[in-house]
């Protein structure tokens, strides 16, 4: 049983939640049930605060989970950005910004590990662009669903601020990547095949 417990991964877990909780997200959107979905999108920003706060602390932090924890952060970005884009057609050029910074990490976390290169988890600034996206997106709830207040000057002022720090994430985590690229320390190396062995011998 000890070893059992030993191989539960709470962050992990946490993250695949935050994936899981896109669906009823995307669905209670798009049936203009705002309320249910902003009460689905704090949850799911609550486990992205949390898991972070538990990898830390019980030591937690695993290969898997600095995979999983942007990968369900961009997941869950995207189908709140699109959900938007959909309701408020202005909002597209943001929506294409969103996807091009995305798409552009993606393939350079995918080279980093083509060159068996770590990617490197999340960054303070990463999370405070997750942030500032999950109240931009609550504000613009409330406005709309709560208060039956529609004000397309706010929303685009609240998801250009989100934008324009998505951005300078964005420049920050090619840095790094660039930086990573050219690293000679130990740390920044990553073996797959070794990687797949060592967890086909826990198994």
């Amino acid at each position: 049983m000890k070893n059992r417990n030993k191989n539960i991964n709470i962050p992990n877990g946490l993250s695949v939640l935050r994936i899981i909780l896109i669906a009823p997200f995307v669905y209670y959107f798009m049936h203009n049930k705002l309320l249910q979905a902003a009460v689905v999108l704090i949850v799911s920003g609550l486990t992205d605060m949390f898991d972070g706060i538990i990898a830390r602390k019980f030591n937690q932090s695993t290969e898997l989970g600095q995979m999983l924890d942007p990968l369900s952060d961009k997941l869950t970005q995207g189908a709140v950005a699109i959900c938007l884009a959909i309701e408020e057609p202005v909002l597209i050029p943001l929506l294409g910004i969103f996807v091009l910074k995305e798409a552009v990490m993606v393939i350079a976390a995918c080279f980093l590990i083509k060159k068996n290169k770590r990617p490197g988890g999340s960054k303070w600034y990463g999370k405070v662009a997750t942030t500032l996206f999950y109240v931009s997106f609550a504000v613009i709830v409330a406005m709309k669903g709560i208060w039956k207040i529609q004000d397309l000057t706010v929303t685009i002022v609240l998801l250009s601020i989100t934008a324009a720090f998505m951005i300078y994430a964005f420049v920050q985590y090619f840095k790094m990547y660039l930086s990573i690229l050219h690293s000679n320390d130990p740390k920044d190396a990553m073996n797959l095949d070794e990687l797949m062995d060592k967890k086909s011998t826990r198994k």
